[in-house]
């Protein structure tokens, strides 16, 4: 047997072991599948006898109450937009200032979690630890204890929001300043500077782009989870939402949907246009 026949037989070797691999681990999946579906009690019968009523329902609130389709009559189907878009004002009002406050907070400490930026291991341990309490639990559970704290309305969904935010954003900017060229630190070292000069000098040049882009990402982000935030009583259009779907008002369902979807679309073209605007100014630069 010559070398080329040696090479094509180890090479059909090596694509049988692939592809019995493959079959291997799909059908390990399927199995985990299986297994993961059995414990969670799921019932694929139950889910193909009601899946029409999921149908039935989603036809539903696309028809006013007269029976006709909401576009033949769109001043009806969107009577309350005025209130509406107040509503989603505030939903965007508790995005945004959530996001400031997390922002801000987590660039705070996203230093002292930074292993070559805080040479105290305990700082960056107990640091990184604030963050993970801080992302691990749901904006939802911290969105409940400030309802019961401060009542209804914005306060708790803004504090909920902030305080995921500052979690989430710390985790991220942490990575960002572990990542950074340590010579311009050297620099700010050598010429006696503080652990401040080397922040501000050293780290935050290489960063600032990063971070902002960050803060905008999480904005979209939050958004999305201040409308939510609404069905625990947290403000915004969210507990409209939650109260017309209690009611069966069905075309209304259909117009908040419409409107808290538009603006997300709005928001996430706006805020892409400025990442990508400031991470191409630095890659230019």
């Amino acid at each position: 047997m010559n070398s080329l026949d040696l090479h094509s037989a180890a090479y059909a070797q090596a694509v049988a072991l692939k592809r019995r691999q493959l079959v291997l681990g799909f059908l390990v999946l399927l199995v985990c599948v299986g297994i993961s579906g059995h414990l969670a009690e799921i019932s694929l019968t139950k889910f193909f006898n009601n899946i029409g009523a999921f149908t039935s329902y989603i036809g539903r609130i696309f028809h006013l109450e007269n029976g006709q389709f909401v576009l033949s009559n769109p001043a009806e189907w969107f009577w309350g937009w005025k209130k509406w878009l107040a509503l989603m004002g505030e939903t965007l009002l508790m995005a945004y200032v959530g996001t400031l406050i997390g922002a801000s907070a987590a660039l705070g400490l996203c230093f002292l979690a930074s292993k070559n930026v805080t040479a105290n291991t305990a700082v960056v341990f107990a640091t990184r630890r604030f963050l993970e309490f801080s992302r691990t639990v749901p904006e939802m559970v911290f969105a409940l204890i400030f309802v019961v704290a401060f009542s209804l309305g914005p306060l708790p969904g803004i504090l909920a929001l902030a305080i995921h935010t500052t979690g989430a954003l710390g985790k991220l900017f942490a990575e960002v300043v572990e990542n950074i060229d340590m010579k311009p630190i050297d620099g700010v070292v050598s010429t006696g500077g503080s652990w401040l000069h080397k922040v501000r000098f050293a780290v935050l040049p290489q960063v600032a782009s990063n971070f902002v882009s960050y803060a905008l990402l999480r904005f979209e982000i939050n958004v999305r989870g201040a409308a939510v935030l609404g069905f625990v009583g947290a403000g915004g259009i969210g507990q409209t939402l939650l109260e017309v779907i209690r009611k069966f008002y069905y075309a209304d369902v259909s117009a908040l949907l419409v409107m808290i979807i538009a603006t997300v679309m709005l928001i996430d073209a706006v805020t892409e246009r400025v990442r990508h605007k400031i991470l191409g100014q630095e890659r230019s630069s």
